[in-house]
Protein backbone atom coordinates (compact mmCIF):
# COMPACT_ATOMS: atom_id res chain seq x y z
CA UNK A 1 0.00 0.00 0.00
CA UNK A 2 2.95 2.36 0.43
CA UNK A 3 4.14 1.63 -2.65
CA UNK A 4 1.03 2.25 -4.48
CA UNK A 5 0.57 5.82 -2.62
CA UNK A 6 4.28 7.03 -3.67
CA UNK A 7 3.43 6.17 -7.09
CA UNK A 8 -0.06 7.98 -7.41
CA UNK A 9 2.15 11.37 -5.12
CA UNK A 10 4.86 11.39 -7.90
CA UNK A 11 2.28 10.37 -10.76
CA UNK A 12 0.21 14.15 -9.33
CA UNK A 13 3.59 16.02 -9.41
CA UNK A 14 4.43 14.68 -12.45
CA UNK A 15 0.77 15.89 -13.53
CA UNK A 16 1.27 19.29 -11.66
CA UNK A 17 4.52 20.11 -13.26
CA UNK A 18 3.63 19.32 -16.93
CA UNK A 19 0.28 21.75 -16.34
CA UNK A 20 3.05 24.64 -14.97
CA UNK A 21 4.85 23.55 -17.93
CA UNK A 22 6.10 26.96 -19.57
CA UNK A 23 6.04 25.43 -23.23
CA UNK A 24 2.32 24.31 -22.28
CA UNK A 25 1.85 27.78 -21.38
CA UNK A 26 3.03 29.31 -24.51
CA UNK A 27 1.24 27.04 -26.21
CA UNK A 28 -2.29 27.81 -24.48
CA UNK A 29 -1.16 31.56 -25.10
CA UNK A 30 -1.04 30.44 -29.13
CA UNK A 31 -4.31 28.81 -29.14
CA UNK A 32 -5.84 31.95 -27.75
CA UNK A 33 -4.19 34.43 -29.94
CA UNK A 34 -5.67 31.41 -32.59
CA UNK A 35 -8.71 32.21 -31.81
CA UNK A 36 -8.71 35.88 -31.25
CA UNK A 37 -7.29 36.31 -34.93
CA UNK A 38 -10.47 33.53 -35.89
CA UNK A 39 -12.50 36.09 -34.72
CA UNK A 40 -11.17 38.97 -36.03
CA UNK A 41 -11.02 37.39 -39.24
CA UNK A 42 -15.01 36.68 -38.62
CA UNK A 43 -15.44 40.63 -38.10
CA UNK A 44 -13.71 42.01 -41.01
CA UNK A 45 -14.76 39.38 -43.36
CA UNK A 46 -11.68 37.35 -44.73
CA UNK A 47 -11.49 34.90 -46.89
CA UNK A 48 -10.52 31.43 -46.56
CA UNK A 49 -7.05 32.04 -47.87
CA UNK A 50 -7.01 35.20 -45.39
CA UNK A 51 -7.28 38.14 -47.73
CA UNK A 52 -9.39 40.55 -46.26
CA UNK A 53 -12.33 41.15 -48.61
CA UNK A 54 -12.79 44.96 -47.25
CA UNK A 55 -9.06 45.97 -49.14
CA UNK A 56 -10.30 44.50 -52.48
CA UNK A 57 -6.84 42.12 -52.81
CA UNK A 58 -9.17 38.81 -53.46
CA UNK A 59 -8.08 36.86 -56.36
CA UNK A 60 -11.08 36.91 -59.11
CA UNK A 61 -12.42 40.38 -57.63
CA UNK A 62 -12.90 42.98 -60.98
CA UNK A 63 -10.62 45.41 -60.88
CA UNK A 64 -11.94 48.95 -61.24
CA UNK A 65 -11.01 50.18 -64.87
CA UNK A 66 -8.68 53.70 -65.42
CA UNK A 67 -10.36 56.02 -67.08
CA UNK A 68 -8.87 58.15 -70.42
CA UNK A 69 -7.02 60.77 -69.67
CA UNK A 70 -8.95 62.75 -72.44
CA UNK A 71 -12.07 62.48 -74.06
CA UNK A 72 -12.67 60.91 -77.36
CA UNK A 73 -13.72 64.34 -78.96
CA UNK A 74 -11.19 66.33 -77.10
CA UNK A 75 -9.30 67.52 -79.88
CA UNK A 76 -6.81 69.86 -78.77
CA UNK A 77 -6.21 68.00 -75.28
CA UNK A 78 -6.32 69.22 -71.81
CA UNK A 79 -4.13 72.34 -70.48
CA UNK A 80 -1.41 70.89 -68.41
CA UNK A 81 2.20 70.09 -69.47
CA UNK A 82 1.23 68.46 -71.90
CA UNK A 83 -0.90 70.82 -74.34
CA UNK A 84 1.90 71.35 -76.60
CA UNK A 85 2.16 67.68 -77.32
CA UNK A 86 -1.86 67.51 -77.49
CA UNK A 87 -1.34 70.19 -80.15
CA UNK A 88 1.44 68.27 -82.04
CA UNK A 89 -0.95 65.20 -82.04
CA UNK A 90 -3.71 67.13 -83.42
CA UNK A 91 -2.02 68.49 -86.10
CA UNK A 92 -0.21 65.45 -86.80
CA UNK A 93 -3.88 63.40 -87.04
CA UNK A 94 -5.75 65.97 -88.91
CA UNK A 95 -2.47 66.31 -91.78
CA UNK A 96 -0.48 63.10 -91.16
CA UNK A 97 -2.19 60.46 -89.52
CA UNK A 98 0.16 57.46 -90.51
CA UNK A 99 3.07 59.39 -88.89
CA UNK A 100 0.70 59.79 -85.83
CA UNK A 101 -0.63 56.04 -86.03
CA UNK A 102 3.63 55.22 -86.53
CA UNK A 103 4.52 57.15 -83.41
CA UNK A 104 2.17 55.77 -81.44
CA UNK A 105 2.89 51.90 -82.34
CA UNK A 106 6.39 53.01 -82.00
CA UNK A 107 5.92 53.91 -78.57
CA UNK A 108 3.91 50.69 -77.28
CA UNK A 109 6.62 48.41 -79.23
CA UNK A 110 10.29 47.93 -79.02
CA UNK A 111 10.93 46.20 -82.06
CA UNK A 112 13.43 47.90 -84.60
CA UNK A 113 11.56 49.58 -87.43
CA UNK A 114 8.24 49.69 -86.09
CA UNK A 115 7.55 53.15 -86.92
CA UNK A 116 8.51 52.34 -90.37
CA UNK A 117 6.43 49.51 -90.98
CA UNK A 118 3.36 50.75 -89.55
CA UNK A 119 3.51 54.36 -91.09
CA UNK A 120 3.87 53.00 -94.56
CA UNK A 121 1.18 50.16 -93.85
CA UNK A 122 -1.18 52.20 -93.30
CA UNK A 123 -0.15 55.25 -95.85
CA UNK A 124 -0.78 52.46 -98.72
CA UNK A 125 -3.91 51.44 -97.22
CA UNK A 126 -4.78 55.20 -96.79
CA UNK A 127 -4.14 55.42 -100.68
CA UNK A 128 -5.74 52.41 -101.63
CA UNK A 129 -8.76 53.63 -99.96
CA UNK A 130 -8.75 56.91 -101.09
CA UNK A 131 -8.53 55.78 -104.56
CA UNK A 132 -11.17 53.58 -105.11
CA UNK A 133 -13.72 54.35 -102.34
CA UNK A 134 -13.20 57.90 -102.10
CA UNK A 135 -12.74 57.41 -98.17
CA UNK A 136 -10.16 56.31 -96.07
CA UNK A 137 -12.03 53.12 -94.90
CA UNK A 138 -9.04 50.41 -95.22
CA UNK A 139 -6.50 51.38 -92.92
CA UNK A 140 -8.78 51.42 -89.67
CA UNK A 141 -8.83 47.28 -90.52
CA UNK A 142 -5.16 48.18 -89.72
CA UNK A 143 -5.04 50.28 -87.26
CA UNK A 144 -7.64 49.59 -84.41
CA UNK A 145 -5.83 46.66 -82.89
CA UNK A 146 -3.25 49.67 -81.32
CA UNK A 147 -6.75 50.80 -79.38
CA UNK A 148 -7.11 47.30 -77.97
CA UNK A 149 -3.34 47.00 -77.11
CA UNK A 150 -3.64 50.42 -75.52
CA UNK A 151 -6.82 49.35 -73.79
CA UNK A 152 -5.36 46.59 -72.21
CA UNK A 153 -1.76 47.64 -71.29
CA UNK A 154 -2.96 50.69 -68.74
CA UNK A 155 -6.49 49.03 -67.71
CA UNK A 156 -8.56 51.34 -69.43
CA UNK A 157 -12.04 51.49 -69.50
CA UNK A 158 -13.59 50.48 -73.10
CA UNK A 159 -16.60 51.68 -74.97
CA UNK A 160 -18.74 48.89 -74.24
CA UNK A 161 -18.05 49.14 -70.45
CA UNK A 162 -18.20 52.75 -70.38
CA UNK A 163 -22.00 52.19 -72.35
CA UNK A 164 -22.79 49.40 -69.82
CA UNK A 165 -22.06 51.96 -66.66
CA UNK A 166 -24.17 55.10 -68.21
CA UNK A 167 -27.21 53.07 -69.43
CA UNK A 168 -26.82 49.50 -67.58
CA UNK A 169 -28.28 47.73 -70.34
CA UNK A 170 -25.47 45.80 -72.21
CA UNK A 171 -24.38 43.98 -68.97
CA UNK A 172 -27.18 40.92 -68.89
CA UNK A 173 -25.80 39.35 -72.27
CA UNK A 174 -21.74 39.05 -71.00
CA UNK A 175 -21.47 36.05 -69.57
CA UNK A 176 -17.31 35.85 -68.65
CA UNK A 177 -14.79 37.90 -69.07
CA UNK A 178 -13.77 36.48 -72.47
CA UNK A 179 -17.40 38.11 -74.27
CA UNK A 180 -16.71 41.06 -72.32
CA UNK A 181 -13.05 41.64 -74.46
CA UNK A 182 -14.99 40.28 -77.68
CA UNK A 183 -17.24 43.35 -77.03
CA UNK A 184 -14.45 45.70 -76.57
CA UNK A 185 -12.54 44.41 -79.21
CA UNK A 186 -16.05 45.44 -81.39
CA UNK A 187 -15.99 48.56 -80.07
CA UNK A 188 -12.70 49.60 -80.78
CA UNK A 189 -12.88 48.48 -84.35
CA UNK A 190 -16.16 50.50 -84.47
CA UNK A 191 -14.66 53.72 -82.96
CA UNK A 192 -11.75 53.53 -85.51
CA UNK A 193 -14.25 53.50 -88.80
CA UNK A 194 -16.77 55.88 -87.46
CA UNK A 195 -14.18 58.47 -85.47
CA UNK A 196 -11.05 57.30 -87.07
CA UNK A 197 -9.09 60.62 -87.01
CA UNK A 198 -9.87 61.30 -82.88
CA UNK A 199 -9.51 57.74 -81.86
CA UNK A 200 -5.58 58.40 -83.70
CA UNK A 201 -5.52 61.50 -81.59
CA UNK A 202 -7.18 60.32 -78.43
CA UNK A 203 -4.64 57.17 -78.26
CA UNK A 204 -1.73 59.74 -78.45
CA UNK A 205 -2.75 62.05 -76.14
CA UNK A 206 -3.08 58.91 -73.82
CA UNK A 207 0.56 57.04 -74.38
CA UNK A 208 2.16 60.16 -74.57
CA UNK A 209 1.77 61.00 -70.90
CA UNK A 210 2.62 57.28 -69.80
CA UNK A 211 5.18 55.74 -72.10
CA UNK A 212 8.61 58.34 -73.03
CA UNK A 213 9.89 58.20 -76.66
CA UNK A 214 12.41 55.19 -77.40
CA UNK A 215 14.96 57.85 -78.14
CA UNK A 216 14.70 58.80 -74.56
CA UNK A 217 15.10 55.48 -73.07
CA UNK A 218 18.95 55.23 -75.22
CA UNK A 219 21.99 55.14 -72.98
CA UNK A 220 24.94 57.62 -73.28
CA UNK A 221 27.90 56.05 -75.06
CA UNK A 222 31.46 56.81 -73.66
CA UNK A 223 34.09 56.99 -76.11
CA UNK A 224 37.54 56.19 -75.29
CA UNK A 225 39.91 57.69 -77.11
CA UNK A 226 44.34 55.79 -76.91
CA UNK A 227 46.59 57.59 -75.48
CA UNK A 228 48.72 59.91 -77.16
CA UNK A 229 52.17 59.01 -79.04
CA UNK A 230 54.85 59.52 -77.07
CA UNK A 231 58.40 60.33 -77.36
CA UNK A 232 61.68 60.19 -75.52
CA UNK A 233 63.77 62.94 -74.75
CA UNK A 234 67.86 62.62 -75.74
CA UNK A 235 70.12 64.39 -73.20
Amino acid sequence: MAKEDNHEAQRCECEDHEESSPLLQVNESNICSKGDTTKTAEEYGWTADGLPVSQGSVIGEPIGRNQWSSGLFSCLGRNDEFCSSDLEVCLLGSVAPCVLYGSNAERLGSAPATFSNHCLTYLGLYFVGNSLFGWNCLAPWFSYSSRSAIRRRFNLEGSFEAMNRSCGCCGSCIEDEMQREHMETTCDFVTHVLCHTCALCQEGREIRRKVLHPGFNAQSTVVVLPPSEQTMGRK
